[in-house]
């Protein structure tokens, strides 16, 4: 498998965190990435980045409760503390922290249509400053006038990397989350850049957590637009990479709406439009 819509250096968002491999508390030893996942059976591991009063950590998700983790990120051989909250009681962030947001554009058939597929990996930047949290508002700027989502599939780098073979790819990967390449169609048309029809402020929603331990080749990817079904696919079609880009058509959205992305044995991603 290639990586290639968001490798995120020590956290790429929308993409991929990158950082040194974690090791997790005693409890849970060392949760498996894509292949190690399928041959040993482990348990998936939900870590998140929440936020209690005015204290920011991180933590493992374990049925309605929080256990939170010593340590900056989960990357950096991260031990459980003795202190439990409940989920409802913490508000989650972005469950990561990137240096930089790559992402890929054309990796489903189904949204480049009878456009000839890419060649090479056609690689754009989005800046972390654009991530929003779970539950954060989308803000539409001043200027343009068809803001798009797009549901993706995000994947979570786990350790520094440099040219790697695609065998070698699968070995580097912490987790995958889910993320909205929300994208200005107008913008991204007249420019010649996309900073802007791509990264502006509230323009990468990420989260809710990042999963590890799942296999992430075959999962099926929702998003819905105030309740109606607008993209369905799974990320095993032909072309998908990691920050898998988006699947099928896109549409525009407005004030009010409701943006959720949903991917199979990760979580809900839902972020309101203003």
């Amino acid at each position: 498998m290639k990586l290639s819509r968001r490798d995120l250096l020590n956290g790429f968002a929308a993409g991929a965190a990158l950082g040194p491999l974690s090791k997790i508390s005693q409890r849970n030893a060392e949760a498996a990435t894509h292949e190690g996942a399928s041959k040993n059976q482990q348990q998936p591991v939900r870590f998140v980045r929440f936020r209690r009063r005015r204290e920011r950590a991180y933590g493992i998700v374990d049925k309605d409760q929080v256990r939170e983790l010593e340590g900056r990120n989960p990357f950096d051989s991260p031990v459980e503390t003795d202190r439990v909250y409940a989920l409802d009681e913490v508000e989650l962030l972005c469950p990561c922290r990137p240096s930089k947001v790559l992402a890929m554009a054309g990796n489903y058939k189904s949204h480049i249509g009878e456009a000839p597929p890419p060649t090479n990996p056609e690689v754009f930047f989005k800046a972390p400053s654009a991530l929003l949290d779970p539950g954060g508002t989308i803000v539409i700027p001043p200027g343009t006038k068809e803001v798009h989502y797009e549901g993706e599939l995000v994947v979570v780098i786990g350790k520094r990397m440099k040219k790697v073979s695609p065998d070698e790819a699968a070995s580097c990967v912490f987790g995958v989350t889910c993320g909205n390449d929300v994208s200005a169609r107008d913008w991204q048309r007249s420019d010649r850049q996309w900073w802007r029809a791509k990264a502006s402020d509230t323009f990468g929603p990420l989260g809710p957590w990042i999963v590890r331990g799942i296999d992430y080749s075959d999962l099926l990817l929702t998003t819905r637009l105030n309740g109606e079904v607008k993209q369905k696919a799974r990320t095993s079609l032909p072309g998908d990479a990691i920050y898998t880009g988006t699947p099928g058509r896109t549409s525009a959205m407005k004030p009010g709406d409701v943006v959720e992305v949903e991917i199979e044995k990760i979580g809900v991603l839902k972020n309101q439009v203003a």
